[in-house]
């Protein structure tokens, strides 16, 4: 069994915060981080900067993926060591890369590495796009209990579990399906920050205003409700097509989603009724607006309060739905939802999931939006970059509206 990787290129140089520092590292930071070899790559290869973001780094997939029979965390043991007695086979994924299939866990050692300073932790998520095409990801560390969190001080490599649960997906080596962000010290903001904060800065916008400091819901982070049209048979979103053709992520190019995804319609009353087991890609009612010294994550929905997960994607970036110009019209956010065991009604307004603030220790150079590579400022959709927008299709059929 290879390891799929070249030696480790970790090696900490100097690497220097800012004294009492509390917050998540911006890029200029990351790439200062990358210099000093506290960021590193398995083998001779640099990290494309590109793959800096304004708060995270893009993880880029090695050259091989293990199939595994079941998942794992490696707990007192390296990932290595734990891998052999769940190993079911091993893909190529140089060239033209392998074919992941759908409900089948599959391990892939990551090209980057860490040799993190004892006080600066990570944490992981699946990038937007991964989790808008219902691909599950989670990042694991040797000698790690938890999926998708880097303890502080870690040095070693980072090995990525990726589950495609609607379709399957072909990848390649140096595809980028999860980011990183590193943070130090007590980085998330309290729920009276959060209220504070809004009130000098709106994080939520309804219908073009702030959203009023009384309708603000917060419980260890802001909710935000789910937005459906109250017109019978209006678009409500997507749901995923059982049996669609594989989806190339290597392939250049948008896809027409149609063979993908079907167009799910609002009900009477202003519902929609979730099938069980089945993927949804939603829109939130409110707009979301991150001001640049602030960096969000949505959080997984509280399993009590329905019957439903809300999200597999939950990382924004500082800048997401802002504007310097200091409009407050925000960017919608995407929902990635699926019922568990009963079908579920949701309505319009109904509280659906919930973000988490952490400030950034200093304010990004480059922000989310147009300083930066950004897919989904303004948003008015959900689905991925990878498939064509509404108004691109429309623009090749003579379909208004």
């Amino acid at each position: 069994m290879s390891s799929g990787a070249g030696g480790i290129a970790c090696g900490v140089a100097s690497f220097a915060l800012p004294t009492n520092a509390e917050g998540v590292l911006p890029g200029q930071m990351l790439e200062a981080a990358i210099v000093a070899g506290v960021i590193g790559t398995q083998g001779a290869d640099r990290i494309p900067r590109d793959n800096l973001q304004p708060a995270s780094l893009d993880l880029r997939l090695g050259s091989v993926a293990y199939r595994m029979r079941s998942s794992f965390l490696p707990d007192r043991h390296t990932v290595i060591e734990r891998m052999g007695e769940h190993l079911i086979d091993e893909l190529s994924l140089t060239g033209r890369g392998a074919v992941l299939e759908t409900n089948r866990p599959y391990l892939i050692p990551l090209k980057e590495c860490l040799d993190l300073p004892p006080t600066v932790r990570g944490k992981a998520n699946p990038k937007s796009s991964t989790g808008r095409l219902d691909i599950f990801t989670r990042v694991i560390t040797d000698r790690g209990r938890r999926f998708d969190e880097v303890r502080a001080g870690y040095r070693g490599p980072l090995y990525l579990e990726v589950v495609p649960l609607s379709f399957a997906v072909r990848v390649s080596e140096g595809l980028t399906l999860s980011q990183l962000r590193l943070a130090i010290g007590k980085s998330e903001l309290s729920d009276e920050e959060i209220a504070k904060t809004h009130a000098k800065e709106p994080l939520l916008v309804a219908d073009g205003r702030p959203l009023p400091a009384p309708e603000l819901e917060l419980s260890n982070g802001l909710f935000m409700g789910l937005g459906l049209s109250a017109t019978p048979g209006a678009r409500a979103g997507y749901r995923a097509r059982d049996n669609a053709p594989l989806l190339d992520l290597t392939r250049p190019g948008p896809l027409d989603p149609s063979e993908y995804w079907e167009e799910v319609r609002v009900e009477q009353g202003g519902r929609i009724i979730l099938t069980p087991q089945r993927f949804y890609l939603l829109m939130s009612k409110e707009s979301v607006i991150v001001p640049p010294g602030l960096a969000a994550e949505m959080t997984a929905y509280d399993p009590t309060s329905g019957e439903l997960r809300t999200h597999y994607a939950g990382f924004f970036d500082p800048a997401f739905g802002y504007e310097r110009s200091g409009e407050t019209n925000g960017s919608r956010a995407a929902l990635e939802v699926r019922a568990h065991e009963v079908p579920f009604s949701i309505e319009d307004g109904q509280k659906v999931c919930k973000l988490t603030f952490e400030r950034m220790l200093e304010e990004p150079e480059r922000l989310y939006g147009s300083e930066s590579n950004s897919s989904y400022q303004g948003q008015q959709e959900a689905l991925g970059k990878h498939f064509l927008s509404g108004a691109a299709r429309n623009a090749g059929t003579g379909i208004a509206g």
